[in-house]
């Protein structure tokens, strides 16, 4: 485990003191102080990019980035869409176990005090925790992993962040909602890269070849 925290150093050491200082915030605010707090700082750029940048933690996009990635390597297309479908089980599951409330529901009374952005679709329920962070932080830590040059972990993990800022800014989750998200998709990550790494198959040689080099010797 030590290991694969080490290559991930330039994504996990800044997570964790993001995660300290959110922590720090969710004891200090309540969930309407927060919420209002972020619901309040809007802008018609945000609003245009916002939801362009939530995508980035769709799954259509890990489908995208697993493809892209089958094209070159089938070690790295397996651990990036294995890692996906581990965080989005254990997130899944929470979801539907605790069904909480979104926002546009939880504030049902305070609509008129809420920005939200034209042409984005509302949700009601199974806000906790947020999918797209978990699979913004999942799809960040797994890539850092594969990169060869590890300072690729700031600026993915700086991604990340904006995706999970996004779930909030559009009133789809709530601060803790996305905390948590992030937590389960750097947690689970590193725990399911931990095992599935070391299966031997992975190091074969025909595993670390892709669709557009697999008949070359």
């Amino acid at each position: 485990m030590k290991e694969i925290l080490y290559q991930v150093r330039w994504f996990f050491i800044p997570y964790v003191i993001i995660l300290a200082i959110c922590l720090i915030v969710k004891l200090t605010y309540t969930r309407e102080d927060i919420y209002f707090a972020i619901n309040a700082m809007y802008s018609s750029w945000a609003d245009s990019a916002a939801p362009y940048i939530t995508n980035a933690g769709s799954g259509w996009t890990v489908v995208a980035l697993t493809l892209v990635l089958l094209l070159f390597n089938f070690r790295n297309a397996f651990l990036f869409a294995t890692a996906n479908i581990a965080t989005a089980l254990v997130a899944q599951t929470l979801k539907h176990y605790f069904d909480a409330p979104r926002p546009q529901l939880y504030f049902k009374d305070q609509l008129d005090r809420i920005h939200f952005v034209l042409g984005t679709e509302q949700l009601s329920l199974h806000s906790f925790p947020s999918g797209h962070t978990v699979s913004a932080f999942t799809s960040a830590m797994v890539i850092t992993y594969l990169c060869r040059n590890k300072l690729w972990g700031w600026p993915l993990f700086l991604l990340a962040c904006l995706v999970g800022y996004s779930r909030m800014y559009l009133s789809q989750h709530f601060f803790e909602d996305v905390t948590a998200g992030s937590a389960i998709g750097v947690v689970v990550t590193a725990i399911w890269l931990y095992w599935a790494d070391g299966r031997k198959f992975l190091r074969s040689e025909k595993w670390n070849r892709g669709l557009t080099n697999i008949g070359k010797n």
